[in-house]
């Protein structure tokens, strides 16, 4: 295991889409994940607009449905529905694009250790030097001109951000994929279904995304709120499953995961030869804990940057958060506030009563406008209506 010039922690969605760029454009980076398989551990609702397939060239490999509807089930269990006459996003199989990403990756040049753990990081000369823990137990210290922390909300070598600046809120999920019969699965295919109520899921919400034919993926994601209890994920979970008349259904894989993000997006970008990249500098939105298109949006800000910077000018690297904070758009921070105020409110009838008002004023947009809304937090497609509940104002 030579020193390469860019060392990678993390071969997510955006540390391999980091390598594959830096490695067509002649760098040798070297990119170390924790996990053996990429293809296991694939906790996300991997839910994208198809813009996003045709941005980032998705293959047909990993997508696993694509959908051209909404249904959402409010509080009390009413249920809306849109529809458009054209596909409008994919369901992708996470493990399957992690593994497309890093073998992409590796045909490029780029090399791929799996089975290595980053246990921490000091400076080295003009770079650093990485401690790594191999899958044998074996330890190995890597230098490198660079190094990219893209190990998602582990944050492994850039550590906590300070939390009386930048406090990190959390969010919980857990996801299953069940087996249903051809009749069951026609009733979820071609449209993402989210349900939304403190009698679903105080505090989150719950959905069913179609997988392949015979199998959704369903799950529940919340914000952790530090000022109590909260009911156990498997417990509600099951409860969806079983309201939504799935409860005996064949289970064919149980995972979960932790989202944790700034509101803001403030923390510390770089720190000398180590940069932040993807969830590990807050790039999963809290609104739908959606992250796969951001962490990639994240890689094609940070690359020609750094390609800059090895190039002899590091101080190119100054621009990264601004840039990053420009691709994400002013709506971030607003898609933030909502969501905080949605979730971690949503626990009582005059939250259910508040909730359902806003899907009310949804009915007459189209299947497009919410797309809009969701994706690209374009709240003013849902008109003035919106502005005092994202605000805070009601």
């Amino acid at each position: 295991m030579s020193d390469p010039q860019v060392l990678i922690v993390g071969a997510g969605p955006s540390g391999a889409d980091l390598a594959y760029r830096l490695a067509v454009a002649g760098v040798d980076v070297m990119v170390v994940d924790r996990l053996a398989d990429l293809r296991q551990a694939a906790f996300s609702s991997a839910a994208v607009p198809w813009s996003a397939v045709e941005e980032h060239q998705l293959p047909e490999s990993v997508i696993a449905a694509r959908w051209s509807g909404w249904q959402l089930l409010g509080p009390g269990g009413q249920r809306r529905q849109w529809q458009a006459p054209q596909p409008l996003g994919a369901v992708l199989d996470f493990g399957a694009l992690r593994h497309w990403l890093a073998r992409r990756a590796e045909a490029a040049g780029a090399r791929v250790a799996l089975g290595w753990r980053a246990e921490g990081w000091r400076p080295h000369g003009a770079g650093a030097c990485v401690q790594l823990r191999g899958p044998a137990g074996e330890s190995r210290a890597v230098e490198a001109n660079w190094v990219v922390d893209a190990s998602g909300q582990q944050r492994a070598l850039l550590g906590e951000p300070p939390p009386t600046q930048h406090p990190l809120v959390r969010g919980v999920g857990v996801e299953w994929l069940v087996q249903v019969d051809p009749l069951a699965w026609q009733r979820w295919a071609d449209q993402l279904s989210f349900m939304l109520g403190s009698d679903w899921v105080p505090q989150g919400y719950g959905w069913v995304f179609p997988m392949g034919p015979g199998v959704l993926k369903v799950g529940i994601c919340r914000l952790c709120d530090p000022r109590g209890p909260q009911p156990p994920l498997q417990t509600l979970l099951q409860q969806l499953l079983d309201r939504l008349g799935l409860g005996g259904c064949p289970v064919l894989d149980r995972h979960g995961g932790l989202v944790r993000s700034s509101i803001h997006r403030r923390e510390n970008h770089q720190c000398g030869p180590l940069l932040g990249l993807g969830d590990a500098v807050s790039t999963a939105n809290l609104l739908g804990g959606e992250g796969i298109r951001h962490a990639l949006s994240s890689s094609a800000v940070l690359a020609p940057l750094l390609l800059t910077a090895l190039s002899g000018k590091p101080s190119a690297l100054r621009h990264y958060p601004r840039r990053l904070r420009r691709r994400l758009g002013w709506r971030w921070s607003l898609s933030g506030r909502l969501a905080q105020r949605t979730w971690l409110g949503l626990r009582t009838a005059a939250a259910d009563r508040r909730l359902n008002s806003l899907l009310r004023g949804l009915e007459g947009c189209s299947a497009d406008d919410l797309s809009a809304l969701l994706f690209d937090y374009r709240f003013e497609r849902y008109g003035l209506r919106a502005l005092p509940y994202a605000l805070g104002w009601r």
